[in-house]
């Protein structure tokens, strides 16, 4: 998977990845609320250190699902044009905005549609942010060639994904038991089975939900070369990780293996 397309019939597989996020996303949003603990301790920080964000900037939060995040750059002073592919997800991100409703507005567009996107507005924001939603989408090809046309000059694009490495349908968490000179220690580890080409699949989000939905695992040189192909240059790179001082069998015990992966990429400049 070299580009983001998972078939040959991308648009098809794109509508069942909706209609799984439809289905689910009730569950999604009583669950998640405002940020979960993955989303406060790890996600979020990283996201808004690389963001940077300056009060009164316009931003385009693409995937927002519940909108969450909207709402926290909305509170932090931005104004913000949230989208997403799941009309219900948008009712229910309307449903949970109250106290910074008149800075955010929220739209049903589908990421990967380049033409929808470039709608939104020529140079018309300071920054688009994705937040954990790279890797569920079939392809990434056409947000990657919206943004050079989004962005405003000087401005940047941030994300947050599952880290490729660490985290993904190629990867299984253990814990042993060791005996170090008497003492029982657990130890904690990743097990890194697939890499290079894991192929699209379905997998858990979160504890309990109705229905898995479907990941697209991209290794480091894929992800980043689509956005690099689009024109975009990195110049910001987190790995955030845990603490460390949680359960065996939960990232909260893993303290340097991070989860997440984020970055700051930026139109490159003129020649």
């Amino acid at each position: 998977m070299s580009d983001g397309d998972a078939t040959d019939d991308p648009a098809a597989f794109n509508r069942q990845v909706r209609d799984v996020w439809d289905r689910k996303a009730g569950f999604w949003d009583d669950r998640f609320g405002e940020g979960n603990d993955f989303h406060r301790t790890v996600v979020e920080p990283a996201a808004d250190r690389l963001l940077a964000l300056r009060p009164g900037e316009r931003v385009l939060d693409v995937a927002c699902g519940n909108g969450a995040y909207s709402r926290h750059l909305a509170a932090a002073g931005a104004r913000v044009l949230a989208v997403d592919f799941s009309a219900t997800f948008l009712d229910l991100a309307r449903g949970r905005t109250g106290e910074h409703a008149d800075r955010v507005d929220y739209r049903l567009v589908d990421a990967t549609d380049a033409d929808a996107l470039r709608a939104l507005g020529s140079h018309a924001f300071d920054a688009v942010c994705c937040n954990m939603a790279l890797m569920d989408m079939a392809d990434i090809a056409p947000l990657a060639a919206a943004l050079p046309a989004l962005l405003a000059p000087g401005g940047r694009f941030v994300f947050t994904v599952l880290h490729p490495c660490f985290n993904s349908l190629g990867a299984t968490m253990t814990a042993a038991l060791e005996d170090r000179a008497g003492e029982l220690v657990v130890r904690r580890a990743v097990l890194v089975e697939g890499y290079l080409d894991v192929p699209p699949g379905r997998g858990c989000g979160m504890p309990g939900e109705p229905i898995p939905h479907y990941y697209f695992q991209r290794p480091l040189h894929a992800l980043l070369g689509t956005f690099f192909r689009a024109g975009l240059v990195l110049d910001g790179l987190e790995e955030p990780a845990f603490p460390g001082d949680g359960r065996p069998l939960n990232w909260s015990g893993l303290s340097q293996i991070p989860p997440v992966l984020a970055a700051r990429l930026r139109p490159a400049p003129a020649a």
